[in-house]
């Protein structure tokens, strides 16, 4: 006994087991996988017992959390208990002007610890370029996440000045909802009117609770390590990184491969995120709907992230004025709120670009809509129309993704430099010998995108029906087949930064 204790390396263990700078705890890695099976096996145990199963998930979600941050935890708890307390004066508050106070209070704390963390360096770079003698700057981290439940805490006080939801008398309550470790990182924007009415009753997982939990995690999986990190790695990394050594055909896949990479990412983390909580018996809204499939820009931002979508939609362009201003303000309305929108993603003028971008074509889609009202045609005709719309929108979504995802405008001019001038389509069975695992993953990532949603359903409805001991085995084998197609390392989610 004393020798298998002498083996084993505590140390290594402690390592492990601590914040390490740039090694989180991610849904893809082998130690989360390790740890929530064992969460897991604990919380069913105590599930019943309401106050201690809220407490093991909050000590569990906060754990999480540490390990993405470090002592960067702390700004996770003083927004929650912040709020919580501005919560509740606001809501036994009936003075109009204390209110607005209130309300401002919790703003100036969300978003100026956000603007501190995030828009720093931005601002001094910026300002650097206009002196002669330039501001130096501290290092100043990131908190991983300060974006999303900055956004969730907030739509929390708002949803209380406008008497849409009533204050929680719970501490536990307002801490277990921030913390929630799901959705914490990198989404969905879960707000306090979906998650704080399920947090006290009992969680019951039902076999299509656990068969959809279990399918989306596979799904997310897949999407991530097999699609996403996959091309990324060995073609579109390589493109972005630089695009005048390829042809302008190779810089168009390679664009074509950034777009599927980044809804492959970002989806794949939003379904694990809620697989894992439909597992722990709590049900979140989707978060994607075949986003690619949209037939206007108006309907990709509907399918598109939506829990940021509706919530830049009811928190930020409504309390703008909406569409009950005149047109221009309108228009105005619908460009900021985009233009805020890419700014959140990150401290650059790129993602401000890319806001802007989509803000101008949205202007745009609505201007045509109002001049030329839908009009009818026949059913092919109608057909050829919406496959015209899906073909469009999704290349003036593929274009805005290049100031997403390049490093400098210089970048974004060498590409569109080598698609405008040294296409060479000829090149393309070259590609695909030189490439043909890559142009296996775009083709299936595409394929199964625009398959119907029915099919998905049917494949989670077979795993229903499929008995415990013959799902632990389809997943344990899914697991492999993951293990033998993913890199060597652990490849971070393109969100997390945001």
């Amino acid at each position: 006994m004393n020798n298998i204790l002498d083996n084993l390396n505590f140390s290594k263990l402690g390592e492990l087991l601590t914040y390490a700078q740039g090694e989180p705890l991610m849904f893809n890695s082998g130690l989360f996988l390790f740890l929530f099976t064992a969460f897991l096996l604990i919380y069913r145990l105590i599930y019943r017992h309401t106050t201690a199963r809220m407490a093991f998930v909050i000590l569990f979600s906060l754990y999480f959390y540490y390990k993405w941050s470090g002592i960067y935890v702390l700004c996770l708890l003083l927004v929650t208990f912040s709020d919580f307390i501005i919560g509740r004066r606001l809501g036994k508050s009936t003075s109009r002007t204390a209110r607005k106070l209130y309300v401002t209070a919790s703003v100036i704390i969300n978003i100026g610890m956000l603007c501190y963390f995030k828009y720093t360096s931005l601002i001094v770079d910026t300002v650097n370029k206009f002196l002669t003698s330039p501001i130096e700057l501290w290092d100043i981290a990131l908190p991983v996440g300060i974006s999303f439940f900055t956004f969730r805490s907030l739509s929390y006080i708002i949803d209380i000045y406008r008497n849409k939801l009533q204050p929680t008398g719970s501490l536990l309550d307002y801490l277990f909802f921030l913390s929630f470790f799901p959705p914490l990182v990198a989404g969905p924007v879960v707000r306090a009117t979906e998650l704080l009415p399920q947090i006290r009753r009992r969680p019951e997982v039902t076999g299509k609770m656990f068969a959809e939990g279990l399918f989306l995690i596979m799904c997310g999986l897949f999407k991530k390590t097999v699609i996403s990190d996959y091309i990324s790695i060995n073609f579109v990394d390589r493109v972005f990184d630089a695009p005048a050594l390829y042809t302008g055909l190779e810089n168009l896949l390679g664009i074509y491969g950034y777009t599927l990479q980044i809804y492959c990412d970002f989806s794949g983390y939003s379904d694990m995120a809620i697989g894992i909580a439909l597992l722990l018996g709590f049900r979140f809204p989707d978060n994607f709907d075949s986003p690619y499939k949209s037939g206007s820009i108006t309907e990709f931002w509907r399918r598109w992230h939506i829990s940021l979508s509706s919530w830049l939609r009811d928190y930020l362009y409504i309390s703008l004025g909406g569409n009950r201003v005149p047109k221009w303000r309108n228009y105005f309305n619908l460009f900021i709120t985009m233009v805020i929108g890419g700014l959140w993603h990150g401290a650059s003028w790129l993602f401000i670009l890319w806001g802007a971008w989509h803000g101008l074509m949205l202007v745009l889609d609505k201007l045509y809509r109002r001049t030329f009202p839908p009009r009818e045609h026949s059913a092919w005709g109608s057909k050829l129309l919406h496959a015209g719309s899906v073909l469009l929108t999704f290349h003036i979504v593929a274009i805005g993704w290049i100031f997403f995802r390049a490093d400098s405008l210089a970048v974004v001019e060498e590409m569109a430099t080598q698609i405008f001038t040294q296409f060479h389509p000829e090149v393309l069975m070259q590609f695909i010998n030189g490439y043909p695992y890559v142009t296996l993953a775009i083709a299936t990532g595409y394929l199964l995108h625009y398959t119907p949603h029915g099919q998905a359903l049917a494949m989670q409805r077979l795993l229903e029906h499929t008995p415990l001991v013959a799902k632990a085995v389809i997943f344990s084998l899914f697991i492999y087949l993951v293990l033998q197609v993913s890199s060597s390392e652990v490849v971070p989610f393109i969100y997390m930064q945001f």
